[in-house]
């Protein structure tokens, strides 16, 4: 069975190709999702934030302001890199888990690891094929401002933060056009799919 790994940058389209692969019946390993349940109230990552950041990050009922943090370390690469540093080794454990207990089902025709982060964590070592959502920077600034409701300076700091598509493609086994309309890039998947599953 594949073991796919899904990246591209920011506001690239990852989340729609994956909901799609999801829908062809592929098995989605969200990378997102395991930092979110990592961080919840009494979770070790949870209790290391609390100890290394300012109070405003954590919220009245105890669970993590996202927001604020998010504001934190998109303006303070060194708090960015001790963020990193606390929640990606238990992104990566969990997801080597997740991966070994999916391989053991023989109805998964294909297992997708959905991570932002794939290269820049070495992730792209746990799967057999990297795909890359390539997307023009400047069309991937439209979709973040329009998504998030944020500013152009915010927008472009969140896309400078992270590794630039071009590198990313270097890595890539597989390139899906996230630059066509909706419609087409998803056909575009489509056809990958019928490559690597039904044949």
């Amino acid at each position: 069975m594949l073991v796919v790994g899904l990246t591209g940058g920011i506001a690239s389209g990852k989340s729609t190709v994956s909901n799609f692969l999801k829908n062809l019946g592929a098995t989605i390993i969200d990378a997102d999702i395991i930092a979110r349940e990592i961080v919840e109230p009494g979770e070790k990552a949870w209790e290391e934030i609390r100890a290394f950041f300012p109070d405003t990050v954590i919220n009245k009922d105890l669970t993590l302001n996202r927001k604020e943090l998010g504001r934190i370390v998109f303006n303070d690469p060194e708090k960015r890199k001790l963020l990193n540093k606390i929640t990606h080794p238990q992104i990566i454990n969990k997801t080597k888990e997740l991966i070994a207990k999916y391989k053991t089902d023989p109805n998964i025709p294909l297992i997708v690891v959905d991570a932002p982060l794939l290269i820049e964590t070495g992730m792209e070592k746990m799967v057999d094929e990297v795909w890359v959502i390539d997307v023009k920077p400047e069309v991937q600034l439209r979709r973040l401002i329009d998504r998030d409701g944020i500013s152009q300076e915010e927008a472009e700091k969140r896309i400078n933060s992270q590794m630039s598509t071009q590198e990313k493609l270097k890595y890539a086994d597989r390139v899906i056009n996230g630059n066509l309309p909706l419609e087409e890039m998803l056909m575009e998947v489509g056809k990958i799919w019928d490559m690597v599953v039904e044949n």
